[in-house]
C-alpha cells in the first residue's frame, strides 16, 4: 500500500515535535521554579500513561455505549467481520451508542482490543452501502493504529492547558495587593508559566490537529479500497455532516475519534444555510444531496474555511468527498490497484 509510510512518518514526526516542544516547556517551568527537571519528566510520563490506561474507560462512560451480544445484529457483525478479514486485522468488539446523530468511532489500547462503536442514528439514517463505507473508514483507523497515537498525543495539549489554568488561578488568588516581595515574585513566576503554558498548548494542539486531519484522509482512502465503493462513503459523509449539524448537544471532548466532528459540521452547515437561496438550484426550498455537495465544494474554498481548518480535528467535508471522487474515477478507469490506495491523499 503505496504511501502508508508517509502517514507513519507524519505520526512519528508529530510525536517527536510534540515531545520536543513539551521538553522545552518543562525545562522552562523547572528553571523558573528552580526545581529539578526530573520531577516534571516523571509527572508527564505518569500523566500520559494514565491517559492511555483510563482513556478507553472514559470513552465508554462518556458515550454510554452498549456492547452488542453475539447475533444481536447479524448484518453488522457479518459486514465488520468481512472487512476486518480483508484488512487482516482482528475483529473489533462492536458497540452501539444511544444517540440519534449519525456517527461512529473506534478506540482502545491495541488493535486486538479495539472497539468499533456506531450511533443508533448511523444505523437508521444511512443505507447499508453507506454504513459499510463508514465501517471501512473506522477499520482504516485500526489498520493504521493512528487512534492509539492520537490518544497519547492528545494528552500533551491537555496537560499544558491544565498547567496554564492552574497557574493562572494561583497568580489570581495571590492577588495584586500582596506586599511581600517573596510572594510577589512567586506570583510573577506563576504568571509567566501561565503565559508559556498557553503558548505551548496552542502549538501542541495545532500539531495534534494537523495529524488528526491527515489520518482522516488516510482512513477515507482505505475505506474506498476495502469497501470497493468510494461513492458510498461520499454519500455517507454528506448525510453525517448534515445530521450532526442538527444535534442540539454540545460536541464531545473525544470528537477527534469520530468519523464526523459535530462542531465542524455545525459551522459548515450554518455557513451554507446562510446562503441557502444561492445554493438551492431548483428553488424548491430544500437543499438535496447534490446541492449540498456543491455548496460544500464552494464553501471549502473560502478563506474562512482554510483558517478555521487549522483548529479542526477533521478536514472540511467536501475535501474528503473530493478525495473519494478522485479514487472513484481511477477505479472506473481500471487503473486502480491495491498498491495505489493512498496515492490521492
Amino acid at each position: 500500500m503505496g504511501r502508508l509510510t508517509e502517514l507513519k512518518l507524519a505520526m512519528g514526526t508529530s510525536m517527536f515535535l510534540a515531545a520536543f516542544i513539551f521538553a522545552l516547556f518543562l525545562a522552562a517551568i523547572m528553571f523558573i521554579l528552580n526545581l529539578p527537571l526530573i520531577f516534571a519528566v516523571m509527572g508527564t510520563i505518569i500523566f500520559i500513561l494514565l491517559e492511555y490506561l483510563i482513556g478507553p474507560a472514559i470513552v465508554r462512560s462518556s458515550t454510554r455505549l452498549r456492547y452488542l451480544k453475539l447475533g444481536e445484529n447479524p448484518w453488522l457483525e457479518f459486514t465488520v467481520k468481512e472487512l476486518a478479514d480483508k484488512s487482516e486485522i482482528p475483529m473489533p468488539k462492536l458497540a452501539v451508542v444511544p444517540d440519534s446523530t449519525p456517527n461512529a468511532f473506534v478506540f482502545g489500547r491495541t488493535a486486538s482490543d479495539a472497539t468499533l462503536a456506531v450511533h443508533e442514528g448511523l444505523l437508521t439514517k444511512l443505507n447499508m452501502d453507506e454504513i459499510k463505507g463508514v465501517i471501512g473508514h473506522e477499520l482504516g483507523h485500526i489498520k493504521h493504529k493512528d487512534y492509539i497515537v492520537m490518544t497519547v498525543l492528545s494528552a500533551l495539549p491537555l496537560l499544558a492547558y491544565l498547567v496554564a489554568r492552574g497557574t493562572w488561578e494561583v497568580s489570581r488568588i495571590a492577588g495584586p495587593s500582596s506586599k511581600k516581595e517573596k510572594e510577589g515574585g512567586i506570583r510573577a513566576a506563576f504568571f509567566i508559566i501561565g503565559i508559556i503554558s498557553y503558548i505551548v498548548y496552542i502549538i501542541s494542539l495545532l500539531c495534534v490537529m494537523k495529524l488528526s486531519r491527515l489520518r482522516e484522509h488516510y482512513a477515507d482512502a482505505y475505506s474506498a479500497y476495502v469497501s470497493g465503493s468510494p461513492r458510498s462513503l461520499q454519500s455517507a459523509l454528506a448525510k453525517i455532516t448534515y445530521g450532526l449539524s442538527l444535534s442540539p448537544k454540545p460536541p464531545s471532548g473525544a470528537r477527534a475519534f469520530y468519523i464526523g466532528d459535530p462542531a465542524l459540521a455545525k459551522q459548515e452547515i450554518q455557513h451554507i444555510m446562510a446562503k441557502k437561496q444561492e445554493y438551492d438550484l431548483d428553488k424548491d426550498g430544500v437543499l438535496d444531496e447534490r446541492e449540498l455537495e456543491l455548496a460544500m465544494e464552494k464553501e471549502a474554498k473560502s478563506a474562512w474555511s482554510k483558517i478555521n481548518t487549522w483548529f479542526s480535528t477533521h478536514p472540511p467535508t467536501f475535501r474528503r468527498i473530493l478525495l473519494l471522487r478522485e479514487i472513484d474515477r481511477e477505479m472506473e478507469s481500471g487503473r486502480y490497484t491495491s498498491d495505489r490506495v493512498y496515492t490521492h491523499v
